[in-house]
């Protein structure tokens, strides 16, 4: 029995989706964050070292990290969602995968710390200096790198229904989180195809299905 260790409001609920998109019959064992410093419960060490969801175990396996998750998954249960290898399709899923957490996640999640720096720094100069400090930093590097991110992105929807090939496949479940959560932190409100294409995914009885699993998701 496929069994998902479920974080709220962390990339999980990609897995959640893939899952309902199979139509496979799985078990789901919740875990909230800690309502201060927003990190997993401890609890989430017995099942993996690193303390992290999503955690899939399928029998006697244990699978972390999203990518490899839904790597297993599609080779496993849904060859339907596994593009061709030597296939252009092929190369753009493989593409797609990486480029998820290799590239587009980093910046986003660094913008988020800043962020928590800006909106936690006390007394007020302290403050005025994290905030000085937090925009060189993110007006120099992060920040552009997100926007240049998103722009590839943007083209590549252009032209584009899916990810990879013509029809939905794993690498889609890889970028949504990640797209997700560039449009709660506003910065993808330029990026018309990007929204379409995410509230496309939103829309799937999946996508939905997945949300009444997991319950309350803050990214839909």
């Amino acid at each position: 029995m496929l069994t998902l260790h479920h974080l709220n409001n962390s990339r999980s609920q990609r897995i959640l989706w893939m899952l309902e998109e199979l139509g496979l019959q799985y078990e789901i064992i919740k875990y909230e964050r800690d309502a201060i410093s927003n990190l997993a419960p401890p609890a989430l060490k017995q099942i993996h070292p690193l303390g992290k969801s999503p955690v899939l175990t399928d029998g006697v396996i244990t699978l972390a990290e999203s990518g490899a998750i839904i790597e297993y998954l599609a080779q496993h249960y849904g060859q339907s969602l596994l593009p061709a290898q030597d296939s252009e399709a092929g190369r753009q899923y493989r593409f797609w995968l990486h480029f998820a957490e290799g590239s587009l996640m980093p910046p986003l999640v660094a913008k988020l710390v800043f962020d928590k720096v800006r909106a936690n720094a006390k007394p007020f100069f302290v403050k005025m200096v994290a905030n000085k400090i937090a925009d060189k930093v993110m007006g120099a590097y992060f920040g552009p790198n997100i926007k240049a991110n998103l722009q590839f992105i943007e083209q590549h929807l252009t032209d584009n229904e899916w990810f990879a090939g013509d029809s939905l496949s794993g690498a889609d479940f890889q970028m949504s989180f990640p797209l997700e959560a560039s449009i709660a932190r506003g910065a993808a409100m330029q990026c018309p195809h990007v929204l379409s294409y995410v509230k496309r995914i939103h829309a799937r009885p999946a996508y939905q299905a997945a949300l009444v699993r997991g319950g309350e998701y803050a990214y839909a």
